[in-house]
């Protein structure tokens, strides 16, 4: 009996190892998969930073960031030394990136760790496989990835801090400026002025229909005399039409009858899972990326345990492993056939400034399919999973074929082009389809066959002016233009409308009065700051430091020494900019003063002129013109939320509490009585029944 009790005891008196990563979620799953002599605790995020009350930088000594610990980590700290000093090893888990680098070698710092240990261990996916054969292969922590860090970061604090005082006395309180957010603004700023600028141009079409016996087809004005012609106004319109006798037979010429093979998408970067989730599932970008964070550091399964059901969310690469496309290619030959698996391994283009260490996101088994994950996911999980999912596997799909014919239809030198296209094999858009592509069936049409016009239709148009930005579209800009890196495109968006430089109109980012203020001046007295190939040649710059091919610190240096010239000029020069409180036309309720318009942080709002003596504010309501469904005596008026969205209330509330996000109309549903809304489609405004018994499509406007 004592002998066992000995051996007890020295059970329980064995130590650990200790494995440190960032969030508690992820520290869980681990540990289980790493087994009882190991223990992981989570850092929850980087444990020390720049201080917020100064600059933190040593000029004079290189740009010496001077780290402290962040505020209210003090108890994180606490547990991860005393576990250390508990535990056989420290090995340091955090992401498998640059922020997951310079977190690493932050907790070692914080914990007098060997800076030349192999303890640094990362896994591109959070599954049991993974994670053990990661700790196989223990390196030491890569200082070229840290310094890349500390050069952004020291990079951001000084622009940050520098020119955030200047906005602060020149324009006002609360401002901020920073080297992505500026480029940001300036894309969507400059979007509005070609927008403003835009001046529409004629032109016009003829459509036509045409009958082969009994078989009718459309086709559409091409050109005349073999040559493609633009008809810039009515007069071009004529004189075609002039040409045209409609009783006589048209002929049918140049049939060219081929096959088409359609190649699928890469598998998800972060940007284009960004942009697809915003389109397909009207996700924001930061929330895209929330979801995607649950998806990676894992999900319980029941009785499989917790599995990370993504790889690592940020990346720019468009690889994926050799052994995940062979699952993909033994999981197609099984569910879907021989027919429907790619031939051979698949190699995706990386955008030229791409930097490839990981994989792009991808299930971590395409086994686990949505389906089978329905029931253990939230609705928003799901939708994003199916999506990853999805496209991963059509990746690793065959094409999808077509057969296209195209015909000239022509009388008297006058050309009607008709295209058809009948889908033959549906390969990769069997499981992922990201044009869905309508079939266009055409009758057999030989050359030398005569058809008859049965319809012409002649319609005057106008281009359009360039689309406003959604969040999709300044990801893509963004990285079409090489400025910011995956993990700072969802923060840059985010902070750009936080400061209110932004607002979103329904999905449109429209820059507004103070945004356009803050450009003005960034652009005129830092213009390299606002300029985009200028920030892209840095991130560049970045990415050599990362690969060691460049010091940090002159990367900084190169920077800094124009920017301090541009500092001194602008601080003298800049003139203060009045943001001109305008007459609201009434007066105060409390005091009698005049009322006036003012800029807050969420946009304008009515003040009291005798501010700071008397402190009261009315928001500005817009009417609508509807009666209120609900009190049917207060006006509908339109208001924003504190995240800036958009919604529709009663004038009277809080006695009366009518609230909805879509637009009422003023009239109510034939079938049920409940109040009509107006939403908006790519076609136009579409009235609706939010019971969905009712719908009054966009009309067609003749005119345009």
């Amino acid at each position: 009996m004592p002998t066992k009790a000995k051996n007890k005891s020295k059970t329980k008196k064995r130590k650990k190892t200790l494995v440190i990563v960032e969030s508690p979620a992820k520290a869980k799953t681990i540990e289980k998969y790493l087994g009882r002599n190991y223990h992981v605790i989570a850092s929850k995020g980087h444990i020390r930073d720049l201080p917020k009350s100064q600059m933190g930088i040593d000029f004079e000594d290189n740009y010496k960031p001077k780290y402290i610990s962040i505020r209210g980590k003090g108890d994180t700290i606490k547990e991860l030394k005393s576990e250390a000093k508990k535990a056989k090893e420290v090995y340091l888990a955090s992401d498998p990136d640059r922020e997951g680098e310079a977190i690493a070698w932050h907790v070692a710092h914080a914990l007098n760790l060997d800076e030349n240990a192999k303890n640094r261990v990362t896994f591109n996916e959070v599954t049991k496989d993974a994670v053990k054969e990661s700790f196989k292969h223990p390196r030491t922590i890569d200082m070229d990835t840290v310094d890349a860090q500390q050069a952004r970061r020291v990079l951001d604090r000084i622009v940050g801090y520098s020119l955030s005082p200047i906005l602060w006395a020149k324009v006002k309180k609360g401002l901020s400026a920073g080297r992505v957010q500026s480029v940001a603004l300036k894309l969507v700023i400059d979007r509005e002025k070609e927008i403003k600028n835009f001046k529409p141009k004629e032109y016009w079409t003829i459509d036509a229909e045409f009958a082969k016996d009994k078989e009718k087809f459309k086709s559409a004005f091409y050109g005349v005399d073999g040559k493609k012609t633009e008809l810039p106004n009515i007069d071009a319109v004529k004189e075609v039409l002039a040409k045209i006798d409609k009783k006589k037979d048209f002929i049918v010429e140049k049939v060219v009858s081929r096959q088409r093979r359609r190649q699928p998408a890469a598998p998800f970067t972060t940007s284009t899972m960004q942009q697809e989730a915003n389109k397909r599932l009207g996700y924001r970008t930061r929330r895209t990326m929330s979801i995607a964070q649950q998806l990676y550091e894992g999900i319980s399964l029941g009785k499989q345990g917790t599995v990370g059901l993504i790889t690592y969310m940020r990346t720019d690469s468009k690889r994926t492993s050799p052994v995940a496309q062979q699952e993909a290619s033994k999981f197609l030959h099984e569910n879907y056939g021989a027919e429907f698996a790619a031939k051979s391994q698949r190699h995706f283009k990386n955008q030229e400034d791409a930097q490839d260490a990981h994989e792009a996101i991808r299930p971590t088994s395409v086994y686990r399919t949505p389906e089978s994950l329905k029931d253990v996911l939230t609705k928003e999980q799901y939708r994003l999973y199916k999506l990853i999912w999805s496209r991963f596997l059509a990746s690793e799909m065959t094409p999808a074929v077509y057969d296209t014919v195209r015909a000239d239809i022509v009388q008297n030198g006058v050309i009607f082009r008709t295209t058809g296209s009948k889908m033959k094999f549906a390969g990769f858009t069997k499981v992922y389809d990201n044009q869905q592509e309508k079939n266009v069936e055409l009758p057999d049409l030989q050359e030398g066959d005569q058809v008859k016009m049965t319809k012409s239709d002649n319609k005057q148009h106008f281009t359009l002016p360039p689309a406003r930005y959604t969040e999709a579209s300044l990801v893509h800009a963004l990285e079409e233009n090489g400025v910011g890196r995956p993990s700072t495109y969802a923060p840059t968006i985010d902070t750009i409308q936080r400061r209110y430089y932004v607002k979103l109109d329904g999905r449109s980012i429209v820059p507004t009065e103070l945004g356009e203020i803050v450009d003005t001046l960034v652009e005129e007295f830092f213009p390299d700051i606002a300029n985009v190939d200028y920030t892209a040649h840095l991130e560049n710059e970045l990415d050599e430091v990362e690969d060691g091919k460049k010091q940090w610190v002159s990367v900084v240096d190169e920077y800094y020494q124009p920017f301090k010239k541009e500092l001194n000029k602008a601080d003298s020069e800049i003139q203060k900019v009045q943001i001109k409180d305008e007459p609201a036309g009434f007066n105060c309720d409390i005091c009698g003063a005049p009322m006036v318009i003012k800029m807050g942080r969420y946009g304008k709002f009515y003040a009291c002129s005798r501010f700071p003596d008397c402190r009261n504010t009315k928001p500005i309501v817009k009417k609508i013109g509807v009666v209120c469904p609900k009190c049917g005596k207060g006006e509908v008026v339109e208001k924003k939320s504190r995240r800036n969205r958009k919604f529709y209330g009663c004038s009277r509330y809080p006695e009366c509490d009518f609230v909805s996000w879509d637009k009422p109309i003023g009239r109510n549903c034939p079938n049920d009585g409940h109040f009509l809304v107006e939403k908006h489609s790519k076609k136009g405004p579409v009235i609706l029944c939010p019971n969905g018994d009712y719908r009054e499509e966009p009309q067609e406007n003749e005119d345009k």
